[in-house]
């Protein structure tokens, strides 16, 4: 017969129990069959050849049941060669060595159930470097007393992660707003900037509105734009000079006054009401603080013999406006103010100081534009505006302009004296740095402290 052919013993006792459970490596026969052909090879089986390996009770019986059958069968079966070469058992004995057969013959070998693979795994255990370690306690930390008795030099410490990031800080978080104030106000401060007194939140109606030349019928100055104060529902300090002054450029553009004070305007042509202008309200605007000012500056020029200094002033604090409420307007907001006086100053000087205040913002106010609007106060005057890109459009972020002489000339300035000045919201500039879409996720009841806390700190760039 050749090397794969012969019957196969049938008994499962011809062996004692699978290669594989010794977990021995490699390819392993893996079956009773397989290791039957593995120790006797087919042929020997199938004729019942006395084998010296089997060794059991059970292993000889079998044995002796083949040779009966080889007996019983000797007329059919008939020996042509004096030794055969059994090719299934020496792949499988190359197999048992650690030698398995080529990919085609060992596909054959476990398709008959011959051979199957075995997966063993060792494990190697040996002392590590902290064996001797075992069972002492490790120091958190290098203590006085170690130094002072030098027992630091035998004691064991605890690993020092120094990539660690550590615990987070659970307070002294900024809000967003506080972080970009501060931020605008070290950049007016390089531009050479000083900053002006804003701590009064109620103001009267005259250093709000009367001051800058905006008329009381104007409708700013309505109810249904204006927060007005009740109790106490008008001020008693005015510079009663001026306050006439005030009264004569509204009525008549100065008509009567001196060339010192006089604007040579037509005046709004109506009939100024001193009770209107000393009601108390929540100023509207930042202007207020700066109409101060400037009434400051022409005092203290006057004081000095007229010598007018050059000056750069700035104000960031809270203003009330009584609006509806949506996604990028607010009740109460905060606004950025900025005036610089000097003489023969243009609208060329304001929009390029406009451009290079928001230039040290960031690359996202890059784009930026100007549009020619109205104001009471200022002529000419301008809206800038900034594309957001998470709302997908252009938002105002500030109005400018130039000073008018109605407001300049009743302080006393000369009429070569120009000022140009702007404003600007807080929120807005924040909400395109950080991409919010809704101011009232920003500033307001509705915003979440945990936000607070893990915002990242304001670079710019």
């Amino acid at each position: 017969c050749g090397g794969g052919g012969g019957a196969a013993p049938t008994s499962a006792a011809l062996i004692e129990s699978n290669i594989s459970d010794r977990k021995e490596p490699g390819w392993a026969v893996a079956v009773s069959r397989g290791d039957a052909y593995w120790r006797a090879g087919a042929c020997a089986l199938a004729e019942g050849a006395s084998c010296s390996w089997l060794t059991s009770a059970t292993e000889a019986a079998a044995a002796a049941a083949g040779k009966k059958k080889a007996a019983t069968d000797r007329k059919l079966v008939q020996r042509l060669v004096g030794s055969v070469e059994d090719a299934v058992q020496a792949q499988l004995r190359a197999a048992k060595g650690g030698s398995p057969p080529p990919d085609a013959e060992l596909a054959v070998l476990k398709k008959r159930g011959l051979l199957a693979v075995a997966t063993v795994k060792a494990l190697r255990v040996a002392a590590g470097p902290q064996h001797g370690n075992w069972g002492r306690k490790p120091a958190s930390d290098l203590t006085h007393e170690m130094v002072l008795r030098g027992t630091w030099r035998d004691a064991l410490f605890k690993p020092v992660n120094v990539d660690a990031a550590g615990v987070a800080p659970a307070g002294g978080a900024l809000h967003p707003l506080l972080k970009v104030r501060s931020m605008f106000r070290e950049i007016f401060l390089e531009m050479g900037f000083a900053e002006m007194p804003t701590q009064q939140y109620v103001e009267s109606s005259f250093w709000n509105f009367d001051a800058l030349y905006q008329p009381q019928q104007h409708p700013a100055r309505d109810a249904h734009d204006t927060f007005f104060i009740k109790t106490p529902a008008q001020t008693r300090e005015l510079p009663a000079d001026y306050m006439e002054r005030v009264r004569a450029t509204h009525e008549v553009g100065g008509e009567g006054l001196s060339d010192e004070f006089n604007s040579r305007s037509t005046g709004w042509r109506y009939d100024w009401s001193e009770d209107e202008a000393r009601k108390n309200l929540l100023r509207t605007h930042t202007t207020a603080a700066s109409s101060r000012t400037l009434y400051q500056i022409a005092q203290l020029a006057k004081a000095n013999g007229g010598a007018f200094q050059p000056q750069k002033y700035f104000s960031i604090d809270r203003v009330f406006r009584n609006e509806a409420l949506d996604a990028t307007h607010l009740a109460e907001f905060h606004q950025v103010e900025g005036f610089v006086i000097d003489r023969n100053l243009s609208l060329g000087n304001l929009m390029g100081t406009i451009a290079d205040f928001y230039r040290r913002l960031g690359p996202e106010f890059k784009h930026m534009k100007f549009k020619p609007t109205y104001n009471p106060y200022t002529e000419p005057s301008m809206e800038f505006h900034c594309y957001h890109e998470g709302l997908g459009k252009w938002v105002e972020v500030g109005n400018s302009g130039v000073f008018r002489p109605e407001m300049l000339r009743p302080m006393g300035f000369d009429e070569d004296v120009q000022v140009i000045a702007w404003g600007m919201s807080l929120e807005r500039p924040t909400m395109i740095k950080y991409g919010y879409d809704n101011i009232r996720d920003l500033f307001g009841h509705r915003i979440d402290l945990g936000m607070v806390r893990k915002h990242p700190i304001v670079r710019w760039t």
